[in-house]
């Protein structure tokens, strides 16, 4: 039996104006996401990678096409009541620079005026735990914080509402080597532990071989293959080649699935 759709996008349009010129991002793209999936979206500078996480989030409207995000139109996220349910881990982590670690998990929480203080407290700090940090860090301010753990701060923070559905803007975008395996492997223990549908923006290769289960390639303004990983690599198109099959791609396939003796 497949798994429900979590993400379907159909027809995707995505124009841009400048002084009244119009440019076409995407045309006629298709994607559908199903539930479980961790998705790697790949492509070039300008392919409007990030743009399609906008689409999901309902922050951007498609000039046309549909865009269907836990069975709501992502326009209507928000007036439907699941916005909630949509956790976004934005490039840099976005964390408020005057609010405390816990203070910033907590915000989303503490926006719905619902919950108690202690109970929204309490959640704050399980989540704290839950990406590797513990207590002592929860009174820190983000300008103490390390680039690896300005990122486990803002994951805990859009997992606070325990969303089905998480989207990744480069996760792990100016990390050293160590962090980024640390935090690739919090999320492949996450996405399993949760049963995380995962959408995730990235160049990086070591992270697209570790942890995707599909990855889609965004070129000629439309999702040019969808597939796991080793068949993207053997598709055929120019991007792919460049992308996947050029030193770097090499590199990161040889360390993620080593020949005996190193041959």
């Amino acid at each position: 039996m497949n798994a429900p759709l979590v993400v379907k996008i159909h027809k995707l349009w995505s124009v841009f104006r400048t002084d009244g010129v119009p440019t076409v991002i995407h045309q006629d793209l298709d994607l559908q996401i199903a539930q479980g999936e961790l998705l790697s979206i790949v492509g070039g500078s300008g392919s409007g990678k990030t743009v399609l996480l906008r689409q999901m989030l309902g922050l951007e409207t498609p000039a046309r096409g549909n865009v269907t995000v836990l069975g709501h139109p992502a326009a209507e996220l928000g007036r439907a009541g699941a916005a909630s349910r949509v956790g976004m881990l934005f490039q840099h982590g976005a964390l408020f620079s005057a609010f405390t670690v816990l203070e910033n998990i907590a915000f989303p929480l503490r926006e719905l005026g619902t919950l108690p203080a202690d109970l929204v407290r309490d959640v704050a700090m399980v989540k704290l735990q839950m990406v590797g940090l513990d207590a002592r860090h929860a009174h820190k301010m983000p300008a103490d914080l390390s680039g690896g753990m300005v990122k486990r701060v803002a994951l805990a923070r859009a997992l606070v509402m325990d969303p089905p559905l998480l989207l990744l803007d480069e996760p792990t975008a100016g990390l050293d080597p160590d962090s980024a395996d640390g935090f690739c492997t919090l999320l492949q223990s996450l996405h399993r532990e949760l049963g995380l549908t995962v959408v995730m923006v990235t160049h990086d290769l070591d992270t697209i071989f570790e942890l995707s289960t599909r990855v889609a390639v965004v070129a000629d303004k439309h999702v040019v293959v969808d597939a796991p990983p080793r068949e993207v690599v053997g598709f055929a198109h120019p991007f792919v080649n460049d992308f996947f099959r050029g030193g770097r791609g090499h590199r990161a396939q040889a360390l993620l699935h080593p020949t005996p003796d190193g041959v």
